[in-house]
């Protein structure tokens, strides 16, 4: 069959849409990677060893950046740095620990950057602890923070879902 014409004139003027605009594309993943980067610095979760087991709560609020004791059965880590033994803090008679109070000490004297100074400054300490460690060891290493100048303390536990 042949063509007028007419449809040939029409072919030849016709725009083809070939390809795709890679620019609006590129745009959607850069404002994605932005917003990305953005929020993925406000993620304030610790993480725990697998040696310590934190007891279940319902936690209302996020936690805030602060100084971070550990206790596991075997050992007290402050801020990652081991202290003293936790058998060897059960069986001490001294309601005060010498060792993490010089550690906390450590802390303050070698502020490094602006967000360890705000740690620092706040005064707070979360405790990580195992819930196999009797509570008397708690008590002392409380005991220890607050005679060190830390008056905010707060015990991190595994967040369970929200009661409804």
């Amino acid at each position: 069959m042949r063509e007028s014409r007419r449809i040939r004139r029409m072919e030849r003027n016709r725009k083809k849409v070939t390809g795709l605009s890679l620019t609006s594309l590129m745009d959607v993943f850069t404002i994605l990677v932005f917003f990305l980067l953005a929020n993925s610095s406000s993620n304030e979760v610790l993480t725990t060893p697998k040696q310590i087991k934190l007891p279940d709560s319902v936690v209302e609020s996020k936690p805030r950046e602060t100084v971070v004791i550990m206790i596991s059965p075997e050992v007290v880590l402050v801020q990652g740095e081991s202290v003293i033994g936790t058998p060897e803090l059960l069986g001490s008679k001294n309601e005060k620990i010498p060792a993490v109070s010089e550690r906390l000490e450590q802390l303050e004297r070698n502020i490094i950057g602006i967000n360890t100074k705000q740690v620092a400054e706040s005064k707070e300490i979360t405790i990580l602890a195992d819930k196999t460690i009797p509570f008397r060891v708690l008590k002392k290493i409380m005991t220890t923070c607050t005679d060190s100048g830390y008056g905010r303390i707060s015990l991190a536990v595994i967040q369970k879902a929200t009661q409804s």
